[in-house]
């Protein structure tokens, strides 16, 4: 090991040079360099996160994830200690922020590095999980896990398991899933989604589960110009276009309802799909009355499509 005027540390193993380190290069650039070719299953992933809005902060998350797997395995192939960390993740976060979208991802990511066989996700929610006696909510989770074997299972509004106190069946199924992730935990990754307080409340109700879920990923809701994009992709999906009072229209509203509406219940890309596809089914029925179906008018989507409760005398 030989220190050099310009920062740069040599090492030499066995006799041979390798690659000169910079010292101490600022963390923010790490996330924001660019990998080798090698790295062809987080290129395609984080190619796939930029054409979703707002999501800078998963993008590095999901680097670090992958970078830690990777190394882990280099150490194994040096008979290194590579402890095997459950992967395990709680997404905490209003409806619409793109939490299942990003299951989807790192299930893709997961199998394409071999830490899962399949990565394909299975979608539950607590009608799915509890059963209606005594001995019949332990059996439908194990055969939900058993689903998921190989890839994700992801359980939406997971704090619903938890309010019928403790006489409800809910219960029961917390603690199947808490068994099978200790009995399971390199077979499936369980995620649990739903809102940021009601999954701190959560998390008290059995004491293991804390502790098997070393991933906690927050899903912020989108800034007005954020959605306002979102918009915009959506209708350029579909073909379509708004007009210049459409997207001012539409901007207002946003504005107004966030003001005096409760973050909890707004619901982000889900609100803004819903509106798009209200507008467009309203544009229909204008376009058939007027009776014109030149292209210009077929694509766009103007002012008077977009209804809201607002706008009502």
């Amino acid at each position: 090991m030989r220190m050099k005027n310009n920062g740069q540390i040599n090492i030499v193993f066995n006799g041979e040079k390798r690659k000169a380190i910079q010292k101490d290069v600022p963390i923010k650039e790490l996330y924001e360099r660019e990998l080798s070719e090698q790295h062809i299953a987080l290129k395609e992933i984080e190619d796939e996160l930029e054409k979703l809005v707002g999501m800078d902060e998963m993008k590095r998350c999901i680097k670090e994830i992958y970078a830690w797997i990777y190394v882990n395995k280099k150490r194994e192939e040096r008979g290194m200690k590579a402890s095997r960390q459950a992967l395990h993740m709680m997404f905490k976060g209003n409806p619409g922020t793109g939490k299942t979208t990003i299951a989807r991802l790192i299930g893709k990511l997961f199998h394409q590095m071999n830490v899962l066989t399949k990565g394909h996700l299975i979608e539950v929610e607590r009608a799915d999980l509890v059963g209606e006696y005594i001995g019949h909510t332990a059996q439908k989770t194990r055969d939900l896990v058993k689903k998921a074997l190989g890839g994700i299972l992801f359980i939406d509004e997971a704090y619903s398991l938890g309010r019928g106190g403790e006489k409800d069946f809910g219960k029961e199924a917390i603690d199947t899933l808490v068994k099978q992730m200790e009995d399971r935990q390199h077979e499936f990754i369980l995620i649990l989604a739903g809102y940021s307080r009601e999954m701190e409340y959560f998390l008290s109700l059995n004491p293991g589960l804390l502790s098997r879920f070393p991933l906690v990923i927050d899903f912020p809701d989108y800034t007005n110009d954020q959605l306002m994009e979102i918009a915009l992709l959506m209708l350029d999906e579909r073909e379509y276009v708004m007009s210049y009072d459409a997207e001012r229209k539409l901007r207002q509203h946003l504005i107004v309802l966030r003001s005096v509406q409760s973050s909890v219940s707004f619901s982000n890309g889900r609100y803004i799909r819903n509106v798009i596809e209200k507008a467009i089914r309203a544009q229909a029925m204008r376009i058939l009355h007027e009776d014109s179906f030149e292209k210009i008018d077929l694509m766009t989507l103007r002012s008077q499509d977009f209804h809201f409760s607002e706008d009502e005398e």
